[in-house]
């Protein structure tokens, strides 16, 4: 097993910045690919964006691409999602996930999220 522990969430303005933590324990990280996903009220889940286990390939859903970035530290055991000028429309519960395979891979365990608010 795999646990996954987000954390960085908040109330945040239209226009401002988050950084999310996706903090994994119980695996060896590095051997996962790892995605982010959102679920907003009333939503199905959606993908965000996804970072392959050699940090090199990067993956975005067309609505955050250009003002998110996703990264992760294997040392740290890691991943995080950067977001700017952030909109309403991405107010939702962020959550991350560790995947396996090839993209768009198969995620084998999720973590329970943190909320993000963006106030017009």
């Amino acid at each position: 097993q795999m646990q996954l522990v987000e954390s960085g969430g908040g109330l945040v303005q239209a226009g401002g910045s988050l950084r999310l933590s996706c903090a994994a324990s119980g695996r060896t990280f590095s051997g996962y690919a790892m995605g982010w996903f959102r679920q907003a009220p009333g939503k199905e889940r959606e993908f965000v964006a996804a970072i392959n286990w050699d940090t090199i390939s990067t993956y975005y859903a067309d609505s955050v691409r250009g003002r998110s970035t996703i990264s992760r530290d294997n040392a740290k055991n890691t991943v995080y999602l950067r977001m700017d000028n952030l909109k309403p429309e991405d107010t939702a519960v962020y959550s991350c996930a560790a995947g396996d395979g090839y993209y768009p891979y198969k995620y084998r365990y999720w973590g329970q999220g943190t909320q993000v608010t963006v106030s017009s």
